[in-house]
């Protein structure tokens, strides 16, 4: 059964940065196409990046380009979102989502992805 359990999130000023952490259990993690999604009270939920299972192919919604870095390490078990520039707009809940091979990272994801999901990690940017 996969179990994903995030960390990271924090309070943070705008402008500054924080790094999400996302540990993975139960099944093998290097079969999963991993990715971001962020949510807040009232609103859809949001696919913010992915990556695929091999690490060749990367996603990210245009809100979050040019700031956001999404990568996993396989030896940890662990997928990251590294994010910088951090904007009042990014407070949300952020949720890991893991999906099984053959599903890929591709602009679909956001809509198609997240089969399992963690139970999110709180980010809170003040301006």
């Amino acid at each position: 059964q996969v179990q994903l359990v995030e960390s990271g999130g924090d309070s943070v000023q705008a402008g500054g940065s924080l790094r999400l952490a996302c540990t993975v259990s139960g099944v093998t993690f290097d079969d999963y196409t991993m990715g971001w999604f962020r949510q807040v009270p009232g609103k859809g939920r949001e696919g913010v990046s992915c990556l695929s299972y091999n690490g060749d192919t990367s996603y990210y919604a245009d809100s979050v380009k040019g700031r956001f870095t999404i990568s996993r390490d396989s030896a940890k078990n662990t997928l990251y979102l590294q994010m910088n520039d951090l904007k009042p707009d990014d407070t949300a809940m952020y949720y890991c989502g893991a999906d099984p091979f053959p599903a890929t990272c591709s602009r679909s994801w956001p809509d198609l992805g997240g089969e399992y999901l963690g139970q999110g990690t709180q980010v809170t940017v003040s301006s």
